[in-house]
């Protein structure tokens, strides 16, 4: 069974973050989720140096979102990361975005990246250094 790696980033909605009907923009959501991204890579040792140290790139090749309720200027909001495990060679993670007043489901999206060497080349196995954090992680 494997282990279940999570870990939450709280947001304060900034002005620049909305549109002019106050609303967060659709856009800042690609920010948010990268926000949880790096607070994940802080907490469980997969940070972007990590990839970048270890010879590899990874960008993102696939972003999903679902929106059901708008957060507003000033809101309060925690956004979610669970990293799912996959045998392929990606980092997969979920994403759920509560507004923290009411516990409000704002948004759930998904992430996929893969792996590219540093001649920008895709890369079709796991490199060493993320088989090993899977390892450790107990997330193979």
């Amino acid at each position: 069974m494997s282990n279940v790696l999570k870990d939450t980033k709280q947001i304060i909605v900034r002005f620049s973050e909305v549109d002019s009907m106050n609303i967060v923009w659709h856009g800042s959501y690609v920010l948010y989720f990268e926000d949880a991204r790096e607070s994940f890579g802080e907490k469980y040792g997969l940070t972007y140096l990590t990839y970048f140290n270890n010879g590899y790139y990874a960008p993102l090749v696939d972003m999903q979102f679902e929106f059901k309720h708008p957060l507003i200027y000033g809101d309060t909001a925690s956004i979610e990361i669970e990293y799912v495990p996959v045998q392929a060679a990606k980092v997969v993670f979920k994403y759920k975005i509560f507004r923290e007043k009411d516990n409000l489901l704002i948004a759930t999206g998904r992430t996929t990246q893969v792996f590219l060497d540093k001649q920008y080349r895709l890369v079709l196995y796991n490199p060493d250094f993320y088989r090993d954090w899977k390892k450790k992680n107990n997330v193979l």
